[in-house]
């Protein structure tokens, strides 16, 4: 839904932000309507312009003039991708307490090359390792399947070995559903490995010998972080913009609003699949991703949110 615009001066965009925010009171329609017409590397142009040419910091300009969840999302298009990954990690780990939803949306969708990026710019930015602070944080199966999937080492390939998939799948099925008590590992170390052509075999003929969907095994044989975690990873697999369609629903649905989550998914997904995301709400819920937006959230927060959205 972010595409960025063909011919922009930065320059411009610059002093426009600069001049939305001057004197009494902010314009806060401007800086909606500057910073969603552009894309996120246009954004970073803006940043850098910003300080060259006024002498000032966007970001510490942008916090000081705006609050709340506005300030949040916004906050969020001006960071690179990446380092937004990053931060959210961190975000999900500091502290009392651990958005393990976090976790598990970032680590179980994003690419090979995403989480080397996410690893290298963590490094960087905290001195240790994503792997040494989720295992500071976590445990037991759900760290296991946190560290794996922080590998970034899932085969990408397109290539299915029908023998292989055959084999995974009784695998699995012996891991679980079959014996009493269940071999987490196995479950690991197919899920979180194999590509994703493959995995699609594997859960076809799962269902064959099981006479069961993958994801109703994993509920009713695993509990809490580690059930979320797995089955996120069957979602990914699946049908990655579906699986950040419910991510959405779930973060609107009933009463209070899970912001976090919410405007995570609406900054990191517009410029990618948010179309597809959009269809896939439809067809889930019946109804629009931009008519649930514009009934759960209010003032600058939802114009800027309906903005990610694009249309109905």
């Amino acid at each position: 839904t972010i595409k960025g615009v063909s011919s922009f001066s930065a320059e411009q965009e610059a002093h426009a932000l600069r001049k939305a925010m001057k004197g009494l009171g902010t314009d806060e329609d401007a800086i909606i309507e500057s910073l969603t017409k552009l894309n996120v590397s246009q954004r970073q142009q803006v940043l850098i312009t910003y300080k060259s040419s006024i002498g000032r910091d966007l970001i510490d300009d942008l916090k000081s003039e705006l609050s709340g969840n506005f300030e949040k999302v916004i906050i969020a298009m001006m960071t690179p991708t990446t380092m937004y990954d990053v931060h959210e990690l961190r975000r999900a780990m500091k502290g009392a307490g651990t958005d393990e939803g976090c976790l598990i949306e970032i680590l179980a969708s994003r690419t090979n090359e995403e989480i080397r990026r996410i690893n290298e710019n963590y490094k960087l930015q905290y001195g240790r390792t994503l792997e040494e602070d989720i295992v500071s944080d976590t445990s037991s199966m759900f760290r296991r399947v946190l560290v794996s999937l922080a590998t970034g080492n899932r085969d990408e390939g397109t290539y299915v070995d029908d023998a292989l998939a055959q084999q995974d799948a009784q695998c699995l099925y012996e891991a679980g559903e079959k014996k009493w008590g269940t071999d987490e590992v196995q479950f690991i170390a197919i899920l979180c490995t194999r590509n994703r052509y493959h995995l699609l075999r594997v859960f076809d003929a799962y269902r064959r010998i099981a006479n069961k969907d993958i994801t109703d095994s994993i509920k009713s044989e695993m509990s809490g972080d580690l059930e979320d975690a797995l089955l996120a990873v069957v979602k990914c697999v699946r049908n990655k913009p579906a699986y950040f369609a419910e991510r959405l629903y779930k973060s609107m649905k009933g009463l209070g609003t899970d912001d976090s989550t919410l405007i995570r998914v609406m900054v990191s997904r517009s410029e990618i699949d948010m179309l597809d995301i959009r269809r896939e709400f439809l067809t889930m819920y019946g109804k629009s991703l931009h008519s649930f937006i514009k009934g759960d959230c209010s003032g600058d927060y939802r114009k800027v949110l309906l903005r990610l959205c694009g249309g109905e």
